[in-house]
């Protein structure tokens, strides 16, 4: 209450930071002045409104009197703000002394939703920023990035080595989902370039809590292991553990289509117009019975009882050109369809050269790497050299994002250069086709045949798939890929295992399907943002 001198004493809090706030005006601009500026915090005069403890709003004119009374109890003081809001309790208990700390009247300032978003960011920042520059290396690791706005791959790890370490220095080898979150968020705030603009919180990448997957959850259970092989080491104890990833949002999943049709067929007017695609020659009529038995296709493909029988009941596929297009477009519209061919060259392509440059250098990459960018002083490349640039570019990306390692699976851990063969295999000018399909053994998903008379010179692209042949619509490499890539949706196919990271980041960041939908390995995300950036 007012002292001898005319002044006021209140204690005021502001999350978990107290301070104490004098008054000598008892009139509410005055509080709120002085109580805000403690904190640093704007202090907002209009659009006041005082309520007691009933709920009943009182008058400014009264606010002296409100707070003189020891009988009022508890007012809370409230306002609109973006920054903050604030309650005012009064306990109206006389003080014998400045050291009568807890029976002063009390102001408490709350943090609003986002001012605590705000809070939580500067604690994470400092906590990740602490970590860093308390271990030997950590300065470079910042240096880097304020150099070149991104981390190179083995600084990365270092980084993710050292925050998993100094979690679990703190926490423990088991240290609480909030934690992880913690430093996962400190990370993105810290390095915002390193931020994936397509997950909910930018670092899901580095920790994502719903799946206990991300670097640093991957590092701590390596972590955990290192400590469970000790403890059998000492005790003779034994442990098993298993893994697993619940994949969605991908070809294989049923979805709604952009297209509905003017008119539904019956299942007789569907027969007809099969039989009558699988006899006509005029590709447009072809087209149109297609666009027409569209839904009914769908529903075969999604059958696993019929959809081995798709290229038996729709042959076309084989020998008119489009009809992969056709039934992607019908899927997801003309422009989710064009942005891998608008994008790629515009976006992507030279970004992914240019980060694989920083990869450890191998001969196949740095051949690929030539492909991609061919000097630019007009020398010839060897006739016999490597594929097309785009093509080049495309299989650059299987060696930034490589294939996850299998485990105990064959073929266990497999090099990008292995995966390569899994989107293209090569085939001189001349090669019996059939015979190729014949010589197939293993029931693959969906790849590439180049026909030509080398690599960077291919006059035919086909699908290969359950042992057919789909031709490509064009000769760029590019479009083939597009293709490609499409013909796994069309026929519900899944990815290759090989190439499911390199495909799941086409689909999510190129093409804009599922994205934040389909499970997503951290690497994808990681490139995600480097290139994004």
């Amino acid at each position: 209450m007012w002292n001898d001198c005319g002044s006021m004493l209140l204690k005021a809090k502001l999350g978990d930071v107290q301070k104490f706030v004098r008054i000598t005006e008892p009139n509410l601009k005055d509080f709120l002045i002085a109580a805000f500026a403690k904190f640093g915090v704007p202090a907002v005069t209009e659009g006041v409104k005082i309520v007691d403890s009933s709920g009943t709003e009182l008058d400014d004119d009264v606010f002296e009197d409100i707070i003189k009374d020891p009988s009022t109890g508890v007012l809370t003081i409230k306002y609109d703000s973006e920054s903050v809001s604030m309650v005012a309790s009064s306990e109206q208990s006389q003080p014998s002394s400045l050291d009568t700390l807890d029976s002063e009247d009390t102001v408490i300032i709350s943090d609003s939703p986002s001012r605590k978003r705000q809070r939580l960011d500067t604690e994470a920042k400092q906590l990740v920023e602490s970590a860093l520059t308390n271990k030997t290396g950590g300065e470079r690791i910042i240096n880097e990035y304020n150099r070149t706005k991104s981390l190179t791959d083995e600084t990365r790890r270092k980084m993710v080595n050292m925050l998993a370490a100094d979690m679990t220095e703190m926490n423990g080898t088991s240290p609480p989902r909030q934690v992880k979150e913690m430093y996962a968020k400190g990370i993105v705030t810290l390095f915002p370039y390193l931020s994936d603009p397509f997950s909910k919180n930018g670092y899901e990448h580095y920790y994502d809590g719903e799946s206990g997957t991300g670097y640093l959850a991957w590092r701590i259970k390596t972590i955990q292991r290192g400590t469970a092989k000790d403890r059998r080491s000492s005790f003779g104890e034994s442990a098993k553990g298993s893994t697993g990833e619940d994949m969605s949002g991908g070809p294989t999943v049923r979805r709604e289509s952009q297209f509905v049709p003017e008119t539904a067929l019956t299942d007789d007017e569907c027969n007809k117009a099969i039989s009558l695609m699988k006899h006509s020659a005029d590709a447009d009529t072809i087209k149109k019975k297609m666009e027409l038995t569209f839904v009914y296709r769908r529903k075969m493909i999604l059958d696993p009882q019929q959809s081995s029988n798709i290229l038996s009941e729709f042959p076309r596929f084989k020998d008119v050109k489009s009809l992969v297009e056709q039934d992607f477009v019908l899927m997801f519209g003309e422009d989710t369809s064009s942005k891998l061919l608008e994008r790629w060259p515009v976006t992507f392509k030279k970004k992914i050269i240019k980060q694989c440059r920083k990869l450890p250098s191998t001969s196949e990459l740095e051949e690929l790497l030539l492909a991609a960018d061919p000097p630019e002083d007009g020398t010839e490349l060897d006739v016999d050299f490597g594929w097309d640039s785009d093509l080049s570019s495309v299989l650059l990306l299987i060696h930034l994002i490589p294939p996850s390692a299998q485990g105990r699976k064959r073929p266990g851990k497999v090099s990008a250069s292995q995966a390569e063969k899994h989107l293209v295999v090569f085939k001189k000018t001349g090669t019996n086709i059939q015979e190729h399909l014949d010589a197939i053994t293993t029931s693959a998903q969906p790849y590439l045949l180049a026909v030509g008379v080398k690599k960077n010179a291919i006059h035919q692209f086909f699908i290969i798939i359950d042992k057919n042949a789909i031709p490509c619509r064009s000769t760029s490499s590019l479009v083939a890929f597009d293709e490609l890539f499409k013909a796994h949706f069309v026929f519900g196919t899944s990815y290759n295992t090989m190439l499911h990271n390199m495909y799941t980041f086409i689909q999510t960041t190129v093409y804009s399907i599922d994205a934040g939908k389909v499970k997503e390995s951290p690497r994808v995300a990681e490139i995600r943002a480097r290139l994004l950036h």
